[in-house]
C-alpha cells in the first residue's frame, strides 16, 4: 500500500496527544503519551514500517464516508457494503491536566443497517519503529510491551453474547474479525498507563464513555461567542486548536504531525509537534476573540513562565519553540529507516530551528500578553519583571540580522518582519507600563521603538517595487508583512500599505492563494519549492477587509474554504493541484481562519451599515 493522502484524515485527541484516522478507518499517526513522544502508529510516513491500527470490512468491496459527531471531536467513519452499513466511532476521552494520566483511544464498532463483518488489525511500531515489542493475548484483550511504554487493549462485548471475535497473533500484531448485525455495538479500547490487565468493557460502559466525551466537547464549545456568517467552520477550527493544546501546561503545538512535506518528494519536512512562541501567541488572540478565556489564560501563564525562566540571562531571553512541557531539548535527527510520505525524505524528528535567532517572537509574545491583559487575564509581579528584562535585552539587540519568521536556512538577514515585530514589542510594553502604572525603562523603550520605525521606513520600503520588502537591500516580497496594518504599524488605508498590497496581488497571489515568498528570488538554503501557504491566504483576506476591499476579501475567503478537507481541516500548504501538503492540521492555518472570519464579518457589517 501507499500512504493515504494527508487530507484524507480526521483528528481526535485527549488534550495531551492526538491521532489521525483515515477515511479508510486506519489510525495512521499516534504518538504516546504526548504530542512530542515517539510514534506508536506512523503509517502516514511509512505504510510498511510505521505501524497502524486498521478497522475495515472483511473481504468485500465497500465505500466510506467520514464526519464528526456534531459539535464534538468524535469522529465517525462509515463503511457502506452490499450487505449492510457499519461504522467505527473514534474518540479519546479527555485526559485532564495531570501529565501522568492514562490515555485511551476508543474505537466503537457499530452496525447501523443489515450485517457487516469488520477486520481489526493492530500493528504497533514503537519509537518510530525502532523498538521491538512483546505481545500477550489474554481472555479480555492483549498487552503490547516495550521497555519504555505499555499499551493495553481492552475488548468490548456483552456477557451473554455467544459470538466471540476470532483473534490471531502474527509477528506481535493482533488481528480479529467481528461479526455485527443491525444494532450491535462492539469495539476496543487501547490504553496507555492502564492499571492492571486487560478487562472486558460492557457495552453500556462503552457508550457511557461516548456520552461523556460528547458532553465535554459540547459544553466546551458552548462558551464560543462567535455568531457570524461562518459559524460551522470557525467552531471546527476552534475545536481543532483545542485538540492541539497540551492541557497540563497550556502549550499549543504547531501541528500534531512531523515530516509531512511542503513539496512531495522534497526536503522541507519539519517536525511541528512543539510549541512555537509565535504560533501559540497568535492562538491566544484568536481564542480570546471567540470567548475562550481559560485557554488564553493557560497559554499566557505558559508564556510568562518561559520569560521568568530566562530572566537575567545573557543569552536570548526566549527560545523560539519548546516542548509542550516547557523544556527545550529539540535535537533534530532523521529517521533513515522510514521512506517518508510518498518518498519525501529526510524524515525529520526534533527541530534544529529551535536554536535560531528570530526577533519577531518578542513582538508576538508581548502582543499576546497585551491583548490578554486588556481582556482581564492580568500580569503578576514576577511576570512583569520578566517582561521588563526581555524588553531591556531587546533594546540592546534588536538591530541585527536574524533567521526570520519562516526559519529559512540560508543565513541571517535584516528581515523587515522581524523589525516590525520588535516595534510591536516595544509599543505593547510601553502601553502596558502606562496602563498598569508599572516601573519600566520608558525612555529606552521609546527610543528603540522610534528607531525601529524610522529604520523600517528608510530600509524596509523599496521605491523601485513600491512595496515593503522581505529584508533590507533586496526587493523580494514577503507575505508575512500582510500583518503590518493589523498590528498598527501603518494605517490599513495608508498609500504605502495599499501599494504593498497591490504588489503582493501581482506577485504572490494566485486565485486567492498566497505564497510566502518566491524561493527563487530569495534563496532560503533548501532545495525545491513549496505550495501556497494557507496562513498567508487568510492573512490576505484579513488585510483586504481592513483596506475596505470587502467584496474581494469575501470571495477570496469563500474560495479558500473550498480547500478544506471533508471534515473542515487544513494543513500547512496547498499544492498546485489543490492537494493539501505540509503538517496537518496546522494551528497557524486554523487560527488565521478564525481571525479572517471575524474581521470579515465586522467589515461586511460595517459596509452594510450595521
Amino acid at each position: 500500500m501507499t500512504e493515504t493522502a494527508i487530507a484524507e484524515h480526521g483528528l481526535i485527541g485527549d488534550l495531551q496527544t492526538a491521532a489521525l484516522v483515515s477515511t479508510d478507518g486506519s489510525v495512521d499517526w499516534f504518538c504516546c503519551p504526548r504530542f512530542d513522544s515517539p510514534s506508536v502508529f506512523g503509517a502516514l510516513l511509512d505504510d510498511a514500517r510505521g505501524g497502524h491500527f486498521r478497522v475495515r470490512p472483511a473481504g468485500v468491496d465497500y465505500g466510506t464516508r467520514q464526519m464528526y459527531h456534531p459539535d464534538t471531536a468524535v469522529l465517525i467513519t462509515r463503511f457502506i457494503t452490499a450487505d449492510g452499513v457499519g461504522e467505527v466511532v473514534d474518540f479519546m476521552p479527555p485526559a485532564g491536566t495531570q501529565a501522568t494520566a492514562s490515555h485511551r483511544l476508543v474505537r466503537m464498532l457499530r452496525c447501523v443497517r443489515g450485517r457487516i463483518t469488520l477486520e481489526v488489525d493492530i500493528a504497533p511500531r514503537f519509537d518510530y519503529g525502532r523498538s521491538p515489542h512483546r505481545t500477550e493475548v489474554t481472555e479480555h484483550g492483549a498487552v503490547f510491551t516495550t521497555d519504555a511504554l505499555t499499551l493495553t487493549l481492552h475488548a468490548v462485548r456483552e456477557p451473554d453474547d455467544p459470538r466471540v471475535a476470532r483473534i490471531a497473533v502474527e509477528d506481535g500484531d493482533v488481528r480479529a474479525r467481528v461479526e455485527l448485525a443491525a444494532g450491535d455495538v462492539r469495539g476496543v479500547v487501547l490504553e496507555a498507563g492502564a492499571a492492571g490487565s486487560p478487562r472486558e468493557y460492557r457495552v453500556a460502559e462503552f457508550e457511557g464513555l461516548f456520552d461523556e466525551t460528547v458532553s465535554f466537547w459540547r459544553s466546551w464549545l458552548a462558551r464560543c461567542t462567535y455568531r457570524g456568517r461562518w459559524t460551522e467552520i470557525v467552531q471546527r477550527s476552534a475545536i481543532t486548536l483545542k485538540l492541539m493544546t497540551y492541557a497540563p501546561s497550556g502549550g499549543l503545538v504547531a501541528a500534531p504531525t512531523s515530516a509531512l512535506p511542503e513539496q512531495v518528494g522534497g526536503e522541507r519536512n519539519w517536525d511541528y509537534r512543539y510549541t512555537w512562541v509565535r504560533d501559540a501567541s497568535f492562538s491566544v488572540q484568536a481564542l480570546l476573540r471567540l470567548g475562550f478565556r481559560t485557554e488564553a489564560a493557560a497559554f499566557g501563564r505558559w508564556m510568562l513562565d518561559r520569560l521568568v525562566e530566562r530572566a537575567g540571562g545573557d543569552d536570548d531571553p526566549v527560545n523560539i519553540m519548546y516542548r509542550v512541557d516547557g523544556s527545550s531539548d529539540l535535537k533534530e535527527e532523521s529517521l533513515e529507516h522510514w521512506s517518508g510520505y510518498r518518498g519525501s525524505q529526510p524524515v525529520r524528528i526534533g527541530n534544529g530551528a529551535a536554536e535560531q535567532l528570530q526577533l519577531d517572537i518578542y513582538g508576538e509574545a508581548l502582543d499576546a500578553v497585551y491583548v490578554g491583559d486588556r481582556c482581564g487575564l492580568g500580569i503578576a509581579h514576577r511576570g512583569w519583571t520578566a517582561i521588563v528584562g526581555v524588553l531591556d535585552w531587546l533594546a540592546e539587540h534588536w538591530d541585527q540580522p536574524e533567521e526570520g519568521i519562516w526559519e529559512t536556512r540560508g543565513g541571517r538577514q535584516d528581515f523587515t518582519y522581524g523589525r516590525l515585530m520588535t516595534w510591536v514589542a516595544f509599543d505593547r510594553g510601553l502601553r502596558l507600563a502606562a496602563d498598569l502604572g508599572r516601573p519600566a525603562s520608558v525612555e529606552t523603550w521609546t527610543r528603540a521603538r522610534d528607531a525601529v520605525y524610522r529604520q523600517i521606513m528608510a530600509k524596509g520600503w523599496s521605491e523601485r517595487r513600491q512595496a515593503f520588502v522581505q529584508h533590507y537591500g533586496e526587493d523580494v516580497l514577503d507575505a508575512s508583512l500582510l500583518r503590518m496594518a493589523k498590528v498598527g504599524f501603518v494605517s490599513p488605508t495608508d498609500p504605502l500599505w495599499i501599494a504593498t498590497l497591490d504588489a503582493m496581488d501581482r506577485e504572490l497571489v494566485t486565485d486567492s492563494l498566497v505564497y510566502r515568498y518566491d524561493p527563487g528570488a530569495s534563496p532560503d538554503g533548501l532545495r525545491g519549492g513549496e505550495g501556497t501557504f494557507s496562513l498567508c491566504s487568510f492573512l490576505y483576506v484579513d488585510a483586504m477587509a481592513g483596506a475596505h476591499r470587502v467584496e474581494e476579501a469575501r470571495l477570496a475567503f469563500e474560495k479558500m474554504l473550498t480547500y478544506a478537507n471533508h471534515v473542515g481541516l487544513f494543513s500547512e500548504e496547498i499544492a498546485l493541484t489543490g492537494e493539501q501538503i505540509g503538517n496537518f492540521p496546522q494551528a497557524f492555518t486554523h487560527l488565521s481562519l478564525i481571525d479572517a472570519a471575524i474581521s470579515l464579518d465586522e467589515a461586511l457589517d460595517c459596509a452594510a451599515g450595521r
